[in-house]
């Protein structure tokens, strides 16, 4: 019989630490962890050895399909291949960064993408985050979290997080940029920030990141992580 793969959906608003703690519930539990903007730089990045500027939509349309981009882990350290190439650190620039941001809006691009993610949910244990992961890009995930925590929480730690990096910043400033991209993320046309259904609610405002770890990975257990491992 088939193995089946066993997939966990995180979503949830700004400054909630769904990377942070996604990255180590797939630590601890050996899965892969699906950073989508590596994805979309990926394919900036093949975009850009084709010569193909970011505003020509009907030349990335027509490339798109040749792009196979998919994400390993080589001695515990993520690996973004493109067309079997490891191109983890040249995604990394300036360069690349620009184009991800001018063709992700690109419905070609996002579907190409869509079905990557999906496909690879297909193949391996994942963990992926986002804004719309249970509801639109994994809507049958086997655990479906949406992770949050209060305004003022969310604001404070990215103040402090800012504050390490020697950053100035203002934390009304910071609050209320988060208050706009709650307001933004929800309320746009396409895939809304939202909690799906069938997902389980954890609010991270009194939890440290390792108590918000281990509830993501209780939860797994009990929706039968163990039987599919």
């Amino acid at each position: 019989m088939e193995r089946k793969t066993f997939n966990i959906a995180i979503d949830g608003p700004a400054g909630a630490g769904k990377s942070t703690i996604a990255k180590l519930v797939a630590k601890q539990l050996g899965f892969i962890y699906v950073d989508t903007g590596s994805l979309y730089r990926a394919m900036a990045l093949y975009f850009l050895r084709l010569g193909i500027k970011p505003e020509d939509e009907a030349a990335i349309q027509k490339a798109v399909d040749g792009a196979g981009i998919t994400i390993c882990y080589q001695d515990g350290v993520q690996q973004v291949l493109l067309n079997g190439q490891d191109v983890s650190a040249l995604i990394r620039s300036e360069e690349v960064g620009n184009m991800a941001s001018a063709v992700s809006i690109y419905p070609g691009v996002r579907a190409h993408l869509l079905d990557l993610q999906r496909e690879l949910a297909k193949s391996q244990n994942v963990i992926m985050d986002g804004r719309d992961i249970g509801t639109c890009v994994l809507p049958d995930a086997d655990v479906k979290i949406f992770l949050t925590a209060g305004v003022k929480v969310r604001a404070m730690r990215r103040y402090r997080e800012l504050v390490k990096k020697d950053v100035r910043c203002n934390l009304e400033e910071i609050e209320q940029d988060i208050i706009e991209r709650d307001s933004r993320d929800m309320n746009r046309d396409t895939a809304p920030l939202k909690q799906a259904e069938d997902a389980i609610l954890v609010d991270s405002s009194d939890m440290d990141i390792e108590q918000a770890v281990q509830r993501i990975i209780d939860v797994a257990t009990e929706h039968g992580l163990k039987e599919e491992r």
